[in-house]
């Protein structure tokens, strides 16, 4: 029988100061920029993955109620929107457009822009978020509404803006301007210890504008450029807003502004017509209603209140509560580590687009696109290596590895090469994007800025656009990324109708038309279509409303395409034979050129190299149920709607097209999903693009 040794007490000792002194293994370090993505959104932050997330779900949040408010299933964001996020006052406000030499004093702003928007937070100030909702509405208004007036954007623009939401509870309907009475700037200074009367207040102690000049005045809705908000207008388009929304009397409204705008019946009459009753008897009926609202006038006395700084009165008040439409383990939100070059040069590309921040941004972007980077170094070093003709039969040889001259943030030659073209600096927005696409081939930007190029200066210089063909493709590729952006059916459109296409140049147009249905440059290029295609009557209709346009430049543009198109149709001589031709010159352009015909000619071979399928693609909504991926790169997606089950499979889910995710995940489960596949059998197809909503 064996003895157990017994363990001597100075071995236990020096056993557990071993493991006390034995390094650990500490947390992996979180990267200090993210990229989050959502549905709908994608956030750069510095703040954490935590607070990244949470932005991004309160933007699906406060999209789901705006879409509830339209009575819209689905709404358009046909310009792609970046949300910049930073955890400190500092990266905010020295970032913020100044007014009187300082930064904005509120710590969220809304940046719109021709290619993509922007909003910029604050995370250091709690519900960042709720300072943009006023411009977040003007924006989802823009896109998903046609034209009115100004009281109804404002009105609605503002009864958004009393939005509160959590991850449980949404409530909104509060009256937007009452709030704590006392607040700091941006740089910590105590401001508006007698903050302006609220919009309830400012209603019950003037006597109201009449509805027809309410409805008549015409009023600036420039993002942050709007001024006050502590206004009769504000407060009365408010309170009818609110009226309207609570009598469900949208459709009337539509109504009105179909015969009010377009088929310019006068104000009064138009009323009458669309709402059943006089102008003075819908002012009384709004009135009522603003005395019945009960929760309005006891946030009214709740702010009124003495010595209560930290009264936040619009918490007393939301008429209209509901459990929230999009709870944080519904949105499809991930997220993954940021290029610090990149969020840099981000940063700076959004200064250059405010003309106070401009010279620092462009100073900054510059710096980082001549920089050379890590990559950049290895590959010279690779070059250096094979630089001498005679290596070439050397079997390690690989032309490949030969550097382009492009050094530096493809970001920033981006960013710089659209910054060229606002400035109508071609050659050099010709040089940017050269060196954005040798850096990075796959950036679909780089695609649709180079459209945007061709056509404007085919529109300066009174020449054809370079490279139609090319430019189709790019398009048709760039629309694959991004389906809803409105500015690339337009350029399509205005290929396909130089190219000749005026049927495919038209639904291209509508297309545009449909998803940003305000934008009045969209409405005069179907008029040249229509003048192109001979459809003269048509063409004359939408010059005409063209005309009393509130843009003057493009009211100055149907002004001269009338008297045109008069003289084109008496004649028969086109406006675009009339205008003289310069003769195409040899530019750096072509280099750009040579590279899309490359990339056109790669991309036929490809399609080439498979057999044709002639199968029509379908269209599917549902419930995604499971992911099997056991064979790789292919993955079978089983998903159910309405009873029916369906098995769609993906040839290589990495190359799927995706929306509302950036990369393809095994793990997806009970997921609502949208789908464009091609129908093999009854029960399975072949998928071609997922949506995840």
């Amino acid at each position: 029988m064996s003895r157990t040794r017994p363990i001597s007490l100075r071995f236990v000792s020096a056993l557990l100061l071993g493991l006390a002194l034995r390094p650990t293994s500490a947390p992996a370090a979180e990267p200090p920029w993210l990229q989050i993505n959502s549905a709908h959104f994608t956030v750069i932050t510095d703040a954490g993955d935590k607070k990244g997330r949470e932005v991004a779900l309160r933007f699906e949040q406060m999209r789901a109620v705006f879409a509830g408010i339209l009575s819209k299933d689905h709404l358009s964001q046909p310009v792609p929107l970046t949300i910049l996020a930073f955890k400190s006052d500092k990266s905010y406000y020295q970032l913020a457009p100044l007014r009187q030499g300082q930064p904005i004093n509120v710590p969220g702003f809304f940046l719109p822009g021709d290619d993509q928007d922007f909003i910029a937070l604050n995370l250091f100030e709690d519900g960042s978020w709720l300072a943009v909702a006023h411009d977040f509405a003007h924006m989802l208004l823009s896109y998903n509404y046609p034209t009115a007036q100004g009281w109804f954007d404002e009105g609605l623009a503002e009864f958004f803006s009393s939005i509160r939401v959590d991850n449980k509870q949404i409530g909104i309907g509060g009256d937007p301007e009452l709030g704590p009475s006392v607040t700091q700037d941006l740089l910590g200074n105590q401001r508006d210890t007698h903050p302006p009367k609220s919009l309830t207040e400012l209603l019950g102690a003037q006597v109201w504008l009449s509805l027809p000049d309410l409805f008549m005045m015409k009023h600036n809705t420039s993002s942050y450029n709007e001024g006050t908000h502590h206004t009769l207008y504000y407060a009365e388009s408010w309170i009818v807003m609110h009226y309207l929304l609570h009598e469900k009397k949208l459709p009337e409204t539509g109504a009105y502004f179909n015969l009010v705008l377009n088929q310019h019946v006068p104000v009064e009459e138009a009323i009458q017509k669309a709402y059943g009753m006089t102008s003075a008897q819908l002012e009384d009926a709004v009135k009522t209603y603003l005395h019945s609202q009960k929760q309005l006038l006891v946030a009214l006395d709740a702010a009124r209140l003495a010595n209560q700084p930290s009264v936040h009165a619009a918490e007393f008040a939301q008429p209209y509560q509901f459990p929230t439409p999009v709870a944080p383990d519904d949105s499809a939100i991930n997220s993954k580590p940021y290029p610090e070059a990149d969020a840099r040069a981000l940063y700076a590309g959004v200064q250059a687009r405010i003309p106070e921040r401009r010279d620092f941004g462009l100073q900054e972007l510059k710096a980082l696109a001549t920089t050379p980077t890590p990559a950049d170094i290895k590959s010279e070093a690779k070059s250096e290596a094979r630089k001498d003709p005679a290596d070439k039969n050397d079997p390690d040889y690989n032309p490949s590895l030969l550097p382009t001259t492009a050094v530096g943030n493809a970001l920033a030659h981006r960013l710089l090469a659209w910054d060229h073209i606002e400035q109508g600096e071609f050659n050099d927005a010709i040089t940017e994007l050269g060196d954005a696409t040798a850096l990075n081939q796959r950036d679909m930007w780089v695609r649709y800025y180079l459209s945007v190029l061709k056509y404007r200066m085919a529109q300066a210089k009174h020449s054809d656009i370079q490279g139609l063909a090319n430019m189709m493709l790019d398009l048709r590729a760039v629309l694959e990324w991004y389906p809803e952006l409105a500015g690339a059916y337009d350029l399509l459109a205005l290929a396909r109708n130089e190219g000749g296409s005026s049927v495919a140049a038209m639904q291209s147009e509508r297309a545009a038309m449909t998803l940003s249905p305000r934008n009045q440059s969209y409405v005069y290029h179907l008029a040249e279509i229509y003048i192109r295609s001979k459809k003269w009557d048509a063409a004359q209709a939408l010059l005409e409303r063209l005309k009393s346009s509130n843009d003057p430049q493009i009211a100055a543009l149907a002004r001269e395409r009338i008297e045109q198109a008069g003289t084109e149709r008496k004649y028969g001589i086109t406006n675009a034979a009339a205008q003289p031709k310069l003769a195409p010159q040899k530019t750096p352009f072509d280099v750009l050129e040579e590279d899309a015909a490359k990339r056109a000619a790669d991309e036929k071979a490809a399609q080439a190299a498979s057999p044709a399928d002639t199968r029509g693609t379908r269209f599917f909504k549902g419930r995604l149920i499971a992911v099997d991926c056991s064979q790789p790169p292919a993955a079978i997606l089983t998903v159910t709607a309405a009873g029916s089950l369906l098995k769609l499979r993906a040839a290589d889910y990495k190359s799927l097209l995706l929306i509302g995710a950036d990369d393809f995940s095994c793990t997806w489960r009970d997921r609502q999903i949208t789908a464009n596949y091609k129908p093999g059998g009854l029960s399975d197809g072949d998928l071609v693009s997922l949506e995840l909503r």
